[in-house]
């Protein structure tokens, strides 16, 4: 195995000092043009390549920040990435994008991870719902901005969407169309957006005089289009079928269309869908799904510029803040039935 070149091994060939090495990487001016020539000459002979991460640690301040979500095989994560990777190179960084696959112990040991990187801080979409993680990843002094998370009970940023509002828009949406029976593909209780979008639907249901045993919940142990087609083959079998069912993400909801699909069970005539998140492939869908938009690229763009702002330390005392956008229904086909 080749050995690295070090600073040492330019200095030695070079003839010229460690220190007068390090000027001529970082303050050219200061060096005499024929030292600056001979030291040029040797890193080029060496191939050396300066060590940016030890540079980073010298000086305390990393150019890469963290950014860890629930999943990165949803696009709505896709696409809160792509957001923070814009804001992130207008300022002169990059992005190190880890997925804790909605495990807890996964997202503990990228914390551990970004800690031991020294990143210049971190966006978190939590998938802990105990808050150790969290609790523990903070001892380390590393900034952090919540994603698709208000950050209750903390002193931290957070940047998320209104997702009772969200789960009552959807809920709303399809009492209006005159469904009284409804379904909730929840995804995992411990998500604090599942529970949001469970108590949205609930008041949209109460505002139309009607309990929350009219809206039966169906959870799951992930938010893919896998766990959606499991939890249509439940709703398939239940004695009496729900008309309408909301689920917690796009992803789910198309897995329960690729279900009643496989079973012959219209959508939206025998069966409305209401997705969330409105990812790409929701108005791309065999039948094109309703969903509640979040707008996630702008989500990433504003978390990292919250992170830019806490940790430039020209800038001026920096204030947490709570962002909380607005959602927005985007009808389509799916739950277009006549009733």
């Amino acid at each position: 195995m080749a050995q690295s070149v070090g600073i040492k091994d330019v200095a030695r060939v070079a003839g010229v000092s460690v220190g007068t090495v390090s000027n001529v990487i970082n303050r050219p001016d200061t060096v005499a043009a024929e030292t600056r020539a001979r030291v040029l000459s040797a890193i080029d002979r060496l191939g050396y390549v300066r060590s940016e991460s030890a540079r980073q640690l010298r000086a305390g301040r990393s150019r890469i920040m963290g950014l860890l979500v629930l999943d990165m095989g949803n696009p709505f994560f896709v696409d809160v990435a792509r957001g923070a990777e814009r804001a992130a190179r207008a300022a002169g960084l990059g992005v190190m994008v880890c997925n804790s696959a909605q495990n807890a112990s996964e997202e503990a040991d990228y914390l551990s991870l970004f800690a031991e990187q020294r990143v210049r801080g971190v966006l978190l979409t939590p998938a802990d719902a105990t808050g150790r993680n969290i609790e523990a990843f903070r001892r380390h002094g590393i900034p952090f901005v919540l994603v698709d998370r208000v950050a209750e009970g903390t002193t931290e940023c957070s940047v998320s969407v209104d997702d009772v509002a969200g789960g009552a828009l959807a809920v709303r949406h399809l009492v209006d169309a005159g469904h009284r029976s409804l379904a909730y593909v929840s995804g995992p209780p411990g998500l604090n957006q599942v529970r949001d979008r469970r108590t949205g639907a609930l008041n949209a249901l109460a505002e139309a005089g009607l309990g929350p045993q009219a809206l039966r919940e169906l959870p799951t142990e992930r938010l893919d289009v896998a766990a959606g087609r499991d939890a249509g083959a439940r709703l398939l079998g239940l004695a009496d079928r729900p008309t309408a069912v909301f689920c917690a993400n796009d992803l789910l909801a198309l897995g329960v269309l690729q279900a009643m699909y496989a079973a012959g069970v219209g959508v939206p005539d025998d069966l409305a869908i209401v997705g969330y998140d409105d990812i790409e492939f929701a108005a791309a869908a065999a039948v094109p799904l309703t969903s509640v938009r979040q707008p996630a690229v702008t989500m990433g763009a504003l978390a990292a510029e919250l992170l830019l702002e806490e940790t430039e330390t020209a800038a001026a005392p920096h204030e947490h803040r709570r962002v909380v956008l607005r959602p927005e229904l985007v009808v389509r086909r799916s739950s277009l039935s006549a009733r």
